[in-house]
């Protein structure tokens, strides 16, 4: 899997099952807590207009859905969902990451990837998806059911499978904690159906969980792992692209992994 594409499938993604752009926007509105004088604000324009936009008395430009997209953070896949409610032709393309129209990014990747080692790195779509990884990952994922190595191979049921790499972590409870932690905001700021059944089918609390225990601060949760006689203890960063213009390059993020201690970073030195 080191430095490879692997398969890359997104379907769109829903808040609830509306039509309208006013409704859509209402709704992106809401999920973010800001009242419409609040949006109005932030976007340069009358709270009326607002109002009438989410009524569906005025038909907004497609630069207006846009400009309030903006301050909604609304992602890019969701701005097209916007902009065809509206009436207007998608504003960004959605194109496989080895699409030749991609490949300066894609070679950034590559070469972020390839600079990370002897550490491991890897890439992940919006649902946890693994992409690409370095060369570094392969002697953890030798130790995984082969089944599980399958496209699309899913990073959280990969970390958490007794037949993946769980039996290898020993903090496995601070780990899915992260995880959770991560997957709850990931979801407050855009829901999605398909990690909302991930984050139900591996992440729901459950009543053994300590304290319904949660993670807020990934980074100082180190990762530990117990492989080849010796224990690593590794925490994480995440890299993502600015001001991307493709949905796919949007989704995507790149997480690194670093020794935490000079004994972890012994074991990647020759």
């Amino acid at each position: 899997m080191n430095s490879h594409v692997m398969a890359f499938g997104v379907t769109m993604s829903t808040l609830m099952i509306v039509h309208t752009v006013g409704a859509l926007l209402r709704q992106w509105r809401q999920h973010r807590g800001l009242s419409q004088l609040d949006l109005a604000i932030a976007a340069d324009v009358s709270a009326r207009h607002v109002s009438l936009v989410e009524t569906g008395k005025s038909k907004p430009s497609a630069d207006m859905v846009l400009r309030l997209a903006d301050q909604l953070h609304v992602p890019l896949r969701d701005r097209n969902r916007l902009l065809l409610a509206a009436g207007f032709a998608p504003r960004y393309a959605e194109r496989p990451l080895d699409d030749t129209a991609l490949s300066a990014a894609l070679d950034a990747v590559r070469r972020v990837l390839r600079a990370h080692e002897p550490y491991p790195a890897l890439v992940f779509d919006r649902r946890w998806n693994i992409v690409m990884t370095n060369r570094a990952v392969d002697p953890f994922f030798a130790q995984v059911a082969p089944d599980l190595l399958r496209p699309p191979v899913n990073l959280v049921r990969l970390g958490l499978d007794p037949r993946g790499l769980a039996p290898m972590v020993v903090n496995l409870a601070d780990v899915r904690a992260v995880f959770r932690s991560r997957i709850s905001r990931q979801l407050a700021a855009a829901p999605d159906a398909e990690l909302t059944a991930l984050y139900e089918e591996l992440l729901r609390p459950l009543p053994e969980d300590p304290m319904g225990q949660r993670v807020d601060a990934d980074v100082v949760i180190p990762m530990i792992l117990r492989i080849g006689g010796r224990e690593l203890r590794l925490f994480s960063t995440i890299t993502t692209f600015g001001t991307p213009m493709d949905i796919t390059i949007d989704e995507i993020a790149i997480e690194s992994y670093y020794p935490a201690d000079p004994e972890s970073a012994a074991y990647f030195t020759p």
